[in-house]
């Protein structure tokens, strides 16, 4: 199979291109074709050996994943033909990816397998941010950092379907008029120096009560400037590459809090029951619908990467494999 390779070193320019072996099932992976593969900035952080998860050299980068089972362990709950999306631990940038059956979600007849790969992590993350670490309404104002890429635009759409009023923030107009498209109620050019003051007038002075942040740096820190009494930080990454060092001074005075939206399989197999029952509910409604750039092959990788890095993606920036192009 094709797929790509990290070197014995970190970074994007040891990783290769070329025919490896395909991975093969056992009692707890099975096989998937993959047709799409999407970015996240945790696999420059992995390519980087900055992640928490740090694979033995030489292996396969990607985390997320869409495609067809082409074999599975018995008893699993899946069998080969069936159109998944699926986290993985590694290996999704390949034409073929082993993947542990929990971690898999079927995909919805009529939905694309390229818009699919944005559920497993972005929508996923979304819904936990938005309905497990806190419990958003008709009564919540909003506030989405990076409203323009894949998580932000996700979180936007789960807030939104929840009935809450939402304030999109970007870095320029090209974002910020894609999450208008989506249902901003408010729009905020971060890249304003007063764009904390932007959020106040648009709350009457009272501050977003939920704000969702996959930035990290500057901007979280200057965020909670503008956070409701009684509000929450979902801090949700760190796209800007910086972990913020967060002034536990607003957080006192607002009586607000900050917290980290986390889940993972082997700990919350209930709650992302419950949250993948909200994610197809709303699918089949229309109320979510993931926005992907496919417009890059497996082949393009380093390209996406450079592109992610530089935070020139608008949603979510998938890969289609020869398999991908053929279904569509």
């Amino acid at each position: 199979m094709k797929c790509w390779r990290s070197g014995a070193e970190p970074g994007v320019s040891s990783l290769t291109f070329g025919d490896f072996d395909r991975p093969e099932a056992d009692d707890r992976t099975m096989i998937v074709e993959v047709h799409a593969a999407a970015l996240n900035f945790a696999d420059l952080l992995m390519i980087d050996d900055k992640y928490q998860v740090r694979p033995p050299r030489p292996f396969t980068p990607g985390q997320e994943l869409s495609g067809v089972v082409v074999e599975a362990p018995k008893g699993c709950g899946w069998a080969a033909g069936d159109r998944i999306a699926s986290k993985a631990v590694w290996g999704a940038f390949a034409e073929y990816a082993a993947v542990q059956p929990e971690m898999a979600i079927a995909v919805p007849d009529g939905l694309e397998l390229t818009k699919a790969a944005a559920l497993p992590v972005v929508y996923t993350t979304s819904f936990v941010a938005l309905h497990e670490c806190v419990a958003t309404g008709p009564d919540s104002t909003v506030l989405v950092l990076a409203a323009g890429g894949g998580m932000g635009l996700a979180s936007l759409q789960v807030a939104k379907a929840a009935g809450a009023r939402v304030l999109a923030a970007a870095s320029n107009e090209t974002k910020l008029q894609l999450a208008k498209t989506h249902g901003a109620d408010e729009l905020i050019d971060y890249t304003q120096p007063d764009w904390v003051e932007m959020v106040k007038r648009a709350t009457d002075g009272q501050g977003a009560d939920i704000i969702v942040d996959p930035v990290g740096g500057d901007i979280a820190q200057q965020s909670l400037r503008c956070i409701a009494r009684d509000g929450t930080l979902l801090i949700a990454g760190f796209a800007s590459g910086v972990i913020p060092q967060l002034p536990a001074n607003r957080l006192l005075l607002k009586r607000a809090a900050a917290k980290g939206v986390y889940w993972d399989h082997a700990h919350d197999g209930e709650m992302l029951a419950r949250v993948n029952s909200k994610m197809f509910d709303l699918l089949a409604d229309g109320r979510i619908d993931p926005v992907v750039d496919d417009s890059l092959e497996l082949k393009d990788l380093p390209e996406a990467l450079q592109k992610l890095s530089q935070r020139k993606v608008l949603g979510k920036l998938v890969l289609r494999t020869e398999a991908g192009k053929a279904s569509n």
